[in-house]
């Protein structure tokens, strides 16, 4: 049995491949119990280390295999901020997927017991208020280290004010496991 996270990473660029046109062969071996369980997923796509694609589910509601697949193909073709991505990008795109725990509701009683509870570079953030919602990833601390300006910038994601606050106002936090290539092509 292969270990989990290179099996995804293998997923994930072969449905990418054969959306594209370019099948590519996975490994016969790729067999893992996790992979039929519901299982949430972010597919993160990169080229020389800026962002080309990011589509992700919060809640796993389809088995595994099927989510990372669909996230894969997803962030390849159909990120709003970007333009599909070709067959010649494929050779210069790094993976990387993110497995998420299920989201956990925060309570608090204003905005700065929210940003006390956070975790920077630990905790992946949900944000909802009236009909919108955002999330970052864990990962998405690398950027943005301070609290205030994680949540400013989460708030601008989901089309509210950057100093927004409501008492209607929901957050819930995740982690993540998270494998990347470690070339641009595997």
């Amino acid at each position: 049995m292969q270990a989990l996270g290179p099996t995804l990473l293998q997923l994930a660029r072969a449905s990418i491949h054969a959306a594209l046109g370019q099948p590519l062969a996975v490994s016969a071996a790729i067999d893992h119990p996790q992979l039929v369980q519901p299982g949430a997923t972010f597919v993160t796509l990169t080229q020389s280390g800026e962002l080309r694609g990011c589509i992700g589910s919060l809640e796993a509601w389809r088995p595994l295999l099927q989510d990372v697949q669909a996230n894969a193909v997803a962030a390849a073709l159909r990120d709003p901020r970007f333009a599909p991505l070709t067959p010649e990008e494929l050779g210069a795109t790094r993976v990387e997927v993110s497995l998420l725990s299920a989201p956990q509701p925060l309570g608090f009683t204003d905005a700065a017991d929210a940003l006390a509870q956070l975790r920077p570079g630990i905790d992946g953030v949900i944000l909802e208020d009236r009909g919108r919602r955002a999330t970052f990833l864990p990962q998405v601390w690398e950027q943005l280290p301070q609290a205030e300006v994680f949540m400013a910038h989460l708030k601008r994601k989901a089309g509210l004010p950057a100093d927004y606050w409501s008492e209607s106002l929901h957050l819930s936090r995740y982690t993540v496991q998270k494998w990347q290539e470690t070339g641009a092509e595997q």
